[in-house]
């Protein structure tokens, strides 16, 4: 009997647990510190830690530039590899896996030159950035 108890309260629970997780951004947090933690591997690693957490909530109250794993040199370097000739366009199906790639999963569908097939860079370096600074953001 207490053995279904348990079960019946196990969704609610469940259903409460990913809610909070979901509403506080902590998988996105914790995702964003490891990546950042694997590409840097400082000496101290919960040095480190703190000190990006202090730099995120700073941010947070300044409303200031998150913490972020790529910079606008890595944007450039992603968008360079897929315009190896250089022509300062790339198609929609590139920007799109592009940005999915480096993680930006809210983005303009439909960017300006989607109708020609030929994304800029300004365009793809803009959306790269704003998606970038949502997701490194966690908070809401």
């Amino acid at each position: 009997m207490a053995s279904e108890q348990k079960d019946v309260n196990i969704a609610p629970r469940e259903r409460e647990t990913r809610e909070y997780l979901e509403k506080h951004r902590i998988l996105e947090l914790f995702n964003n510190v490891t990546a950042k933690l694997i590409y840097h591997r400082p000496e101290d690693p919960k040095l480190y830690m703190i000190d990006m957490l202090e730099k995120l909530e700073k941010s947070r109250q300044n409303k200031q530039e998150h913490p972020c794993l790529f910079d606008d040199s890595n944007i450039e370097a992603v968008f360079g590899m897929l315009d190896p000739t250089h022509t300062g366009m790339i198609t929609l199906k590139q920007y799109t896996e592009a940005l999915i790639t480096l993680g930006v999963t809210d983005f303009d569908q439909n960017p300006e030159g989607f109708e020609t097939d030929s994304i800029n860079f300004g365009t793809f370096l803009a959306e790269a950035r704003d998606g970038l600074a949502r997701a490194s953001a966690t908070f809401g």
